[in-house]
């Protein structure tokens, strides 16, 4: 049964502990949150089977996204700051997954550049057809063994 994360974005796989999705932001070509599937706020609670299937999810991710687009290097983050803003839901742990690309990348005819490669700036939402982000999705499936 597929996890319904919270909104986190299209679902592209899932292990036992967690569920991956492709982020609604697509400026970073690959973008993904790895969430829990159990309710947790805090990172120092993971148990250790949480972290070794972390460690798989992360080759596989970053596997996925250097062989299908040339990702150059990646950034990994836990930000759960929003979750503690008025009207959101409950904090869940999640990771946001940020490959980062030093030359452009065509996918389905859509260009994706990293104009701060080397730097960590915000990114604007890069609007793209569901067409390119199947074809983004159907990319790093085929890089990641289920």
């Amino acid at each position: 049964m597929k996890f319904d994360g919270y909104g986190f974005g299209k679902y592209l796989y899932e292990r036992k502990r967690w569920a991956v999705f492709l982020a609604p932001n697509q400026s970073n070509l690959g973008t993904c949150v790895v969430a829990l599937k159990r309710r947790e706020e805090f990172l120092g609670n993971l148990k250790k089977d949480e972290w070794d299937e972390m460690l798989l999810i992360i080759s596989e991710l970053e596997n996925a996204v250097r062989k299908g687009f040339g990702a150059s290097m990646f950034n990994w983050g836990v930000l759960l700051n929003s979750f503690y803003r008025e009207n959101t839901p409950p904090p869940q742990l999640h990771w946001h997954f940020i490959p980062r690309y030093r030359n452009e990348v065509i996918v389905n005819g859509e260009v994706f550049d990293d104009p701060f490669f080397g730097y960590m700036r915000p990114r604007p939402p890069k609007n793209i057809s569901e067409e390119t982000l199947q074809e983004i999705r159907n990319k790093m499936l085929a890089w990641i063994k289920r």
